[in-house]
């Protein structure tokens, strides 16, 4: 079974424990699509590892990881990554990691460009990580964007760059943004590039071969179907297709390698950045901040939190073609009395059960609830469905029926051992 592991929120619902424990029965695990914005924590025998650029798979011994084209790969940023995780004992060789020569480059100058965009926007700013993500796909649309396989030629590279810096640093200086110096930041980047020469291949091929080989294939989402560039609540979006078909096209094997598609969420809803958010509770938010829970693992940032919001659930499902939910952090509604699901929006007093393209309907957007009894009991110890609480239970199957989908694993910790699988 080759599976998609597809966030279906704005992010941060737990993708990367679901893959790291769907990659003991894979062979192969890959990333398509997203940058070093994306952060998946997975805590495995007893330590934590913050992965970023890495696929969730590096942890296991014995297992293949793929960085797909549809990456944008910074590379001083991944070099950083590679050392932080074999420090923490981690091996990472050239066949245990291979990095597609089709990924577009984020440099340096492209963090800059994303200050400057969020600096040009004012109010309307969109709440980036200002990892240079967007800039840098915007470089690939513009088809004036660098390629890993343009660094292989470091003459054409560090002329491309010259050309590119310059146009740039004009944008910069109207922001009295930090300029850059061409050379510099060429050597700066090549440097970072000798560390992962001996990674970088046409994955393609690679994996046509592991999926005609019968290789389990296991393909990582990035981010949540909620920032998806065509499909999310734009303009608030990332810049990447963060759902299920994106990890085709960022990858090169196509729909008929996919077997099923796990949609990750959480048992209430976050965001970080700006955007809309109709269920957004703030003494939800306190109450899961004080427990210590709910902050940005590659930003730091507090996440805003709210109610488990079955629009945008039921859109995402959709969309994506979701044939099971993993449902993550059960556990932090142990000791809610009364617990609340958006089922609906009223807009203008007309009902929506799907969420809205109108950007500003957003602005007008009142969530119709509905209420169940929580479970004040503590979920964290249960390792089988049945030892969850009646009221849980009751919790998960609303869930899953306004979703019109199976709930497959539930997440009771953040720990690997702590899922459930139904």
């Amino acid at each position: 079974m080759n599976t998609i592991v597809t966030g279906l929120q704005w992010g941060d619902e737990g993708k990367g424990k679901i893959v790291d424990y769907l990659t003991e029965t894979a062979d192969v695990v890959v990333r398509g699509q997203g940058g070093n914005n994306a952060g998946h924590t997975v805590i495995a025998r007893g330590t934590k590892y913050v992965l970023h650029l890495l696929p969730s798979g590096i942890l296991w011994d014995g297992k293949k990881n793929f960085i797909g084209n549809g990456v944008v790969l910074d590379p001083i940023g991944l070099v950083t990554e590679i050392e932080k995780v074999e420090a923490q004992g981690v091996s990472i060789t050239p066949d245990k990691l291979m990095i597609s020569d089709r990924c577009h480059v984020v440099l340096p100058l492209h963090k800059e460009l994303d200050a400057a965009r969020e600096a040009a926007l004012g109010d309307r700013k969109i709440g980036t990580t200002k990892r240079g993500i967007g800039p840098a796909y915007a470089d690939k649309i513009n088809r004036n964007g660098l390629r890993v396989a343009d660094l292989l030629n470091e003459e054409y590279f560090r002329e491309m760059l010259a050309h590119r810096t310059a146009d740039a640093n004009e944008v910069l200086k109207k922001f009295d943004l930090p300029t850059f110096d061409a050379e510099q930041q060429a050597d700066e980047v090549l440097a970072a590039f000798a560390r992962l020469r001996p990674h970088i291949t046409n994955t393609i091929p690679a994996l046509h071969k592991e999926w005609k080989d019968g290789k389990t294939i296991l393909f990582e989402g990035a981010q949540g179907g909620l920032l998806d560039i065509d499909y999310g609540t734009y303009p608030f979006v990332t810049s990447s297709n963060t759902t299920s078909g994106g990890c085709c096209t960022g990858t090169g094997l196509p729909p008929t390698a996919i077997d099923e598609v796990i949609g990750v969420c959480k048992a209430y809803t976050t965001r970080v950045g700006a955007g809309p958010f109709p269920s957004v509770d703030e003494g939800l938010s306190q109450y899961l901040h004080d427990l210590g829970r709910e902050f940005g693992a590659t930003t730091g940032r507090a996440r805003g939190c709210g109610w488990l919001d079955a629009v945008l659930l039921r859109h995402g499902c959709m969309v994506n073609g979701t044939t099971g939910l993993a449902v993550t952090n059960v556990d932090g509604l142990d000791n809610y009395e009364t617990l609340r699901i958006c089922i609906a929006y009223d807009i203008d007093g007309t009902r929506h059960e799907l969420p809205p393209a109108d950007r500003h309907a957003w602005d007008r957007a009142k969530p119709i609830y509905e209420e169940l009894p929580g479970w004040m009991s503590d979920t964290t110890a249960c390792t089988t469905y049945d030892q969850l609480p009646e009221n849980a239970k009751a919790y998960l199957q609303r869930l899953s029926d306004l979703c019109d989908t199976p709930i497959k694993f539930i997440g009771v910790g953040p720990d690997r051992a702590q899922t459930i699988i139904r």
